[in-house]
């Protein structure tokens, strides 16, 4: 019995390593994380900015956090994602690994942005200054520049697969970063707020701010989902556009779109 599950996920996930298969089933279901993404986004800032009641202490200030702290997480996240690929490709030689990796790094690289842009719109009422050398905000800055120096290495390189090899190990050595960043408000003395909602007995937060935050965080994740699948797909036509299921698909949605 143990086998035959064991043998039934090996093959599941061969077939989902199969850029023509991975097409197939990606493009059913970017619909649906898109959808649900847009229903959970529109919740959580409705409820965030307008059902949320006022921080007594920030005052409405506090309601960035809807879309600061989730950006924060999606940029921590996203890059894990990145550099689990660049192994699993490393490995096992799995091509679609480096194409999950490499559409991940713009959408990352957009999350991270947003995450320092909120934090210093944060920052100046509550600092009184847009930045400061902050051991969190120093961190996720040089995640940003991980995320640009992926990409820039990308295109440096014209060799595809000498490219996907650098751009993997960059991203497995940039690794030692995400710990730095979870944990720098507590190695180091910083301006920044601890934890609220990830403590290990029970969140700091009130129920009524801690929901809208989840679904503005679970929202992204699907948000992510839909468009690094999206982009993935596009790179699979392009990666693999001699091989003759590539041309039955192009072929096939050019006759749908002239019908």
């Amino acid at each position: 019995m143990i086998k035959a599950i064991i043998a039934f996920l090996v093959k599941v996930f061969y077939q989902l390593a199969s850029p023509k298969h991975f097409y197939r089933i990606a493009g059913k279901l970017i619909p649906w994380f898109g959808w649900f993404a847009a229903v959970l986004l529109i919740a959580g800032s409705i409820d965030g900015l307008f059902i949320a009641p006022v921080d007594y202490q920030q005052g409405d200030s506090y309601r960035i956090i809807f879309i600061h702290v989730p950006a924060a997480w999606m940029s921590m996240f996203i890059y894990m994602v990145m550099a689990t690929s660049g192994a699993i490709a490393l490995i096992w030689k799995i091509k679609l690994a480096d194409v999950i990796a490499s559409s991940s790094a713009p959408i990352g690289a957009a999350f991270t942005f947003l995450a320092l842009v909120t934090g210093s719109i944060w920052g100046k009422p509550m600092w009184g200054t847009w930045w400061v050398w902050d051991a969190r905000l120093t961190s996720e800055l040089i995640l940003l520049f991980l995320y640009l120096g992926y990409m820039a290495l990308e295109s440096a390189i014209e060799d595809p697969r000498a490219a996907a090899r650098a751009c993997a190990i960059l991203a497995i050595v940039g690794v030692v970063n995400i710990p730095i960043i979870h944990y720098s408000v507590e190695w180091w003395n910083t301006l920044h707020q601890g934890a609220t909602v990830s403590k290990m007995d029970k969140p700091s937060i009130h129920l009524s701010m801690l929901i809208p935050l989840l679904l503005m965080a679970v929202g992204f994740k699907l948000y992510y989902a839909a468009a690094v699948l999206s982009r993935a797909r596009n790179k699979v036509l392009l990666t693999e556009q001699n091989r003759t299921w590539v041309k039955e698909v192009v072929g096939l949605e050019s006759g749908v779109k002239h019908g």
